[in-house]
């Protein structure tokens, strides 16, 4: 497990942020529609996910195309049940909302989630291994998967070397606090990679170049959205480019996250904004 981003001056960093079933569902589209005007994904010398964009992180990284991600959205496939009650949304407010120093807010939310009675962490697991479908293993290419530790408030990242399944990184990376349990890998407790920062972007502090694809931009508490983060990278040098839902994806995705009938039209979206955006990215 690594503790804060590093990278060669030279490299290029995918990095893909949370989002839910309806923003993962936009993510594809984006992907997709990026490959669809002939960039190469997966030249990317690391891919760095977060909650959805560590799951179709970890399917693209391990060679399913973005063309394949985005059909399946828009044939229904890759279906989470993820029901969110008002109180628990309101639970995760409270937990969030509660402090505007970042690192009491994080710490009350991992409290509030190890407190809360969920489902049992073996739904979390199972749920995840069914939508990692082929991505058994950690793959060739670089992956970097985020989780927070649930005590601690600390973002950390599992990859290759740290002597844990893809599945248990992936899930400790989705563990949605209040809606999911914590999840336990390597003897810690973990939530949801984007309990801090929707997209991590920080994470891909060092290279060259960053295309980072953000769902949901904003964060929920005192903690820096994607595009501060986006900020601080390129007043440091780097070449970044932030793709998070325009106008009308924003309208397509509506309000609700997990909102099964969203994800064709949220698919959709994405794919025609990365139509359109991506003549400006021949650079990568």
């Amino acid at each position: 497990m690594n503790g804060h981003g590093s990278g060669n001056g030279n490299g290029t960093a995918l990095v893909l942020g949370g989002g839910g079933p309806v923003g993962g569902a936009w993510m594809t589209g984006v992907l997709a529609g990026l490959a669809d005007a002939g960039i190469d994904l997966g030249r990317a010398d690391v891919v760095i996910g977060t909650s959805a964009g560590a799951i179709f992180g970890s399917r693209l990284a391990s060679g399913e195309p973005a063309r394949e991600l985005y059909e399946r959205q828009l044939a229904g496939a890759d279906r989470v049940d993820l029901e969110v009650s008002v109180p628990q949304t309101l639970r995760f407010l409270w937990a969030a909302l509660g402090s505007r120093d970042p690192e009491r807010s994080v710490r009350r939310l991992g409290r509030a989630a190890l407190a809360a009675r969920t489902r049992p962490e073996a739904e979390v697991f199972d749920t995840v291994g069914g939508l990692l479908r082929g991505a058994r293993a950690w793959p060739e290419q670089a992956l970097r998967i985020t989780s927070v530790d649930a005590v601690t408030g600390a973002v950390e990242t599992f990859d290759a070397g740290s002597e844990v399944s893809l599945a248990e990184a992936v899930a400790a990376s989705c563990a949605v606090p209040l809606v999911w349990p914590p999840v336990t890998v390597a003897g810690r407790r973990w939530i949801d990679g984007g309990s801090r920062s929707t997209t991590n972007i920080h994470l891909a502090r060092g290279y060259r170049r960053v295309l980072a694809v953000s769902p949901i931009p904003s964060a929920v508490g005192p903690h820096p959205g994607a595009q501060e983060q986006a900020a601080q990278l390129a007043a440091e040098g780097t070449d970044i480019t932030l793709v998070a839902p325009d106008p009308a994806a924003r309208r397509a995705m509506g309000r609700n996250m997990t909102a099964d009938a969203r994800r064709h039209p949220a698919a959709r979206a994405g794919h025609h904004q990365a139509t359109t955006l991506a003549p400006t990215l021949t650079a990568f």
